[in-house]
């Protein structure tokens, strides 16, 4: 009987291909030559978000890497040459409360391959859940990945145990799915997550009502799932940025997801010949991150920022960056009249220093020296922007010029001990408020 360490080493390496549970960023390890419980690649520990903002470390770990399904990305896919392995609900569970009172833990992430079913499998996730919650009254951070194809009693139930949970959702179309993953089905997928949407909507509500009654008991109520999060990948197929865009804005709208998470694909051993031979840029992961940025908080929509004429978002600069350069004739903008939606749109100012404009506006018009005093970087908006002692060259939102000035910068082959005199007036303004 292989050992439960051995079983970890092999299910915790596993579980770090599923982005749907962000992890740290530490720098990942192959498990083969990790001895540590704190490597996100070797033996789990990852790091997450609460819908309260906090972050808590999870054993991130699935339940099986045995699976029925053939997905041509997926390492664990059944016809895939890799050690196999599967936990009983009880050693999770030992695993759980063992990390936890060690204190190398707040909570857990299950996912699992399929086995026997898509029942079976998700009952004995379920089970995992259960154990925790009801026989030893874990209240730490629960993250269940469900499955499309079992039963939506079988999703609701799993959503009464956890704190989040996910579909993955894994690539943006049904033609895509079809010839990568032939046993997944898209309207599987958001059929579920419809039936999900509903449950945390009806609880919500009836929470609502509840603390509307007066003098109601108090009594501990089973609580749904806060969320629900999916996983697409990026690059295994031919879809362009757009339509991974496109579905992500769906989902967003139509099943109030609270995250889409982009995992830039990654070549296996022994791939597909379907698949293809080298990874994305890692840039175009972010990117999309930066995208769905705008499309949550910024009141951008995905036409905006990936035109027909441009599906793909540009690699050298941020989607926000490449649609100003876009549409110049919306500049300059006036930071003492703009509406909060159009300073928005300008770039290298986010919500918090739209925020703080709005507010400071009120007492008086605003200076560079004010903006700068705000911690915004005045070398990307003031191109963009008009203040009360600025006013850009009309020439400077004219041909090349501006694009190249937000291009990087080559890496530098020597070190360069003397700052340069300014060159410019934003240069002088910022010299003197010691920000050069």
């Amino acid at each position: 009987m292989m050992e439960l360490n051995r079983k970890l080493e092999i299910l915790a390496d596993a579980a770090k291909y599923d982005a749907s549970c962000a992890s740290s960023g530490a720098a990942k390890k192959d498990s083969r030559g990790s001895t540590g419980v704190g490597s996100t690649g070797g033996m789990g520990i990852c790091h997450s978000f609460t819908p309260d903002g906090r972050c808590v470390s999870l054993l991130k770990v699935l339940l099986t890497n045995v699976c029925l399904y053939d997905c041509h990305y997926c390492i664990n896919r059944r016809s895939s040459n890799v050690q196999r392995a599967r936990f009983t609900p009880e050693e999770v569970v030992k695993l759980t409360l063992d990390f936890y009172k060690r204190n190398y833990i707040e909570g857990l992430f299950l996912s699992s391959g399929i086995v026997r079913n898509a029942d079976f499998t998700m009952e004995q996730v379920i089970e995992v859940a259960r154990q925790l919650r009801e026989v030893h009254q874990f209240r730490g951070y629960i993250h269940l990945k469900t499955i499309p194809e079992a039963s939506q009693e079988l999703i609701e139930k799993a959503g009464w145990y956890a704190d989040r949970i996910s579909i993955n959702i894994e690539l943006p179309t049904q033609a895509g799915l079809d010839k990568l993953a032939p046993e997944k089905n898209l309207k599987n997928t958001t059929q579920a997550m419809g039936g999900i949407r509903r449950r945390i909507e009806e609880t919500v509500a009836a929470k609502k009502e509840a603390q509307q009654v007066r003098n109601r008991p108090r009594a501990a109520a089973p609580v749904f799932a806060t969320g629900q999060s999916t996983q697409m990948l990026v690059g295994a197929d031919s879809s362009d940025d757009a339509l991974v865009l496109t579905r992500a804005d769906e989902l967003y709208r139509d099943y109030r997801l609270r995250r889409v998470y982009y995992s830039g694909f990654s070549p296996i051993p022994e791939p597909s010949v379907l698949l293809p031979i080298k990874a994305p840029p890692l840039v175009r992961e972010h990117r999309l991150y930066q995208a769905d940025w705008l499309l949550r908080f910024y009141g951008f929509n995905v036409r905006e920022i990936v035109p027909v004429a441009h599906p793909h978002l540009d690699l050298e600069l941020d989607p926000k960056l490449s649609w100003a350069l876009r549409n110049r004739d919306v500049f300059p903008v006036d930071v003492n009249r703009a509406s909060r939606e159009m300073l928005w749109r300008i770039p290298g100012l986010g919500t918090m220093n739209v925020a703080r404009i709005l507010a400071a506006r009120r007492h008086g018009r605003l200076h560079l020296a004010d903006l700068l005093r705000m911690g915004i970087r005045l070398k990307k908006i003031m191109p963009f922007i008009i203040a009360a002692d600025h006013v850009p060259r009309a020439s400077l939102l004219e041909g090349d010029q501006l694009r190249q000035r937000f291009l990087p910068a080559p890496k530098q082959m020597e070190l360069n001990f003397h700052n340069p005199p300014p060159a410019t007036p934003e240069d002088a303004l910022m010299a003197r408020s010691g920000q050069l």
